[in-house]
């Protein structure tokens, strides 16, 4: 395995990662007016003054469940990666279709980061479409997921090297 390989094999690994903790986590959208409330994808946690947090499982807006899908798809779009990757060792051919499935993730993450703020309606946040109110701020699941459309981006770089000095 070349270190071009490696690298982007690593990079793609990262993303993966940061994908699904920024999943898993409910820090999406937070705010600390009247006690603490931190938004997520897969459930949300509310905690009021003097008691104990209280998370449960929201119901999503249509735009946050269309997030969570494409995030999921990114994710089995970079987990295919990875294995392409480590399949092009033996078979050259296998890198491109890993690059055109990295270029997949890399659409699909910036579908959600669009598509994300559109559901800043719901009754949770109380807001109007891509506008986040002063007493609520992004969280570090969405930190996250914005350094992963990022470090996606790197990975494509790498996977396209990768293909540009095996077709020579």
């Amino acid at each position: 395995m070349g270190k071009l390989t490696i690298v982007a094999f690593v990079t793609f690994f990262i993303v993966d990662i940061l994908i699904i903790v920024s999943i898993a986590t409910p820090d999406w959208v937070v705010s600390d007016i009247g006690g603490s409330i931190r938004l997520g994808l897969l459930w949300s946690c509310q905690t009021s003054r003097g008691r104990p947090e209280t998370c449960y499982v929201p119901r999503l807006c249509p735009e946050w469940l269309l997030v969570l899908i494409c995030l999921l798809c990114s994710c089995l779009c970079v987990s295919t990666t990875l294995l392409l990757l480590l399949l092009g060792t033996w078979s050259h051919r296998l890198y491109n279709a890993a690059r055109w499935l990295g270029f997949a993730a890399v659409v699909f993450l910036c579908l959600a980061a669009v598509i994300l703020p559109a559901g800043f309606h719901m009754a949770e946040i109380g807001s109007v479409a891509y506008q986040l109110p002063p007493s609520y701020s992004v969280g570090v699941s969405y930190i996250l997921f914005i350094v992963s459309i990022f470090v996606t981006g790197a990975a494509e770089l790498c996977a396209c090297r990768l293909c540009l000095s095996h077709h020579r």
